[in-house]
């Protein structure tokens, strides 16, 4: 029996993009209200007040536009969002929750009210549990921003999202597709592999992306292939010692005297510890004198005049007064 399920559809044309993501409407909702209210609460530091301050007015009127209410708590330091009985869409209050962690990692709001979009997404990567060295953090971290935040840019571009370096956290928006991609580079820099190898093979990746025949093809021969350079750790000595012309001996070398023994041979092993301190005083202050003493001469030679030669200048003289 012939199949009826593969019937030509006249409303199924080739210019539909069927994995396009539809926005989500009110009509959409069919269960109406939600039976439960959802909220979230997230701490932020001092210093973003003032500006939080002054954005929260264009937070709330983005929120608004979602039927997600939203409070500013500046004695607590702490912002909430929760859902209210004109919130239609059930991820509204995920993407609330996400808006107010970016705004306490220092992202600007403008940038923060994207998160609201449906295909945007956000990631914040803990980068300081990654290195245990601080110095060593540091660096590193600065490797992320590059000079004159060059590396950053160059990393924002290829991967298409903002990226804000704050502190212990680095923050990333944009497609889940750029979002993996960040997430990788900043993990292996806080690992010691530059970024600058990541950059190179996001770039080769972008250009064989606009070749449709390559769309189907592996691409790990286009791409470039780092040997990695293990230097050897072995501690070379300073003072390398010539064992051929020493004659050998089966006896082991004598063994160095300690602390003690060398204590009981000066005298000083049964001497008290008032003794010692008052002998080595002792010992500091005859250091200092002679010290002074050393200084004392070498000032008072600046004082000396110098020798001239009496002779010399009479034969000058006499030149003098024969030529006249």
């Amino acid at each position: 029996m012939p199949s009826t399920h593969k019937k030509d559809k006249p409303w199924d044309t080739g210019d539909i993009d069927k994995w396009a993501i539809e926005p989500f409407k009110p009509s959409d909702n069919a269960g109406g209200t939600f039976a439960e209210e959802s909220s979230f609460a997230v701490l932020f530091p001092k210093y973003r007040e003032v500006y939080l301050k002054e954005a929260w007015p264009l937070v709330t009127k983005a929120l608004q536009q979602h039927g997600i209410a939203c409070t500013l708590d500046l004695v607590e330091g702490s912002m909430q969002v929760k859902t209210t009985r004109k919130t239609f869409d059930p991820a509204a209050i995920l993407k609330a929750r996400d808006l107010i962690k970016l705004l306490a990692r220092s992202v600007p709001a403008p940038q923060a009210l994207r998160i609201l979009q449906d295909d945007v997404a956000c990631d914040v990567i803990k980068i300081r549990n990654l290195v245990r060295n601080k110095e060593k953090f540091i660096k590193r971290r600065q490797r992320i921003l590059g000079p004159e935040g060059q590396t950053l840019k160059a990393l924002e571009l290829l991967t298409e999202t903002y990226i804000l370096v704050q502190g212990n956290t680095v923050s990333a928006l944009g497609p889940y597709k750029g979002l993996k991609e960040v997430r990788r580079v900043v993990q292996d820099t806080m690992a010691n592999v530059h970024p600058i190898y990541q950059i190179k093979e996001l770039m080769i990746k972008r250009e064989l992306a606009k070749d449709p025949e390559l769309a189907n093809e592996n691409w790990e021969r286009f791409l470039p292939n780092y040997k990695k350079r293990s230097l050897s750790q072995r501690m070379v000595p300073y003072k390398v010692t010539d064992k051929t012309k020493k004659v050998y001996t089966p006896f082991p070398p004598p063994q160095e005297k300690s602390k003690v023994d060398l204590q009981i041979e000066a005298g000083e092993y049964h001497i008290g510890k008032e003794a010692k301190k008052r002998i080595a005083h002792e010992e500091r202050m005859e250091q200092q004198k002679v010290k002074q003493e050393e200084k004392k001469r070498q000032r008072e030679q600046e004082f000396i005049a110098p020798e001239e030669n009496v002779a010399e200048k009479k034969k000058k003289k006499r030149k003098t007064k024969g030529e006249e």
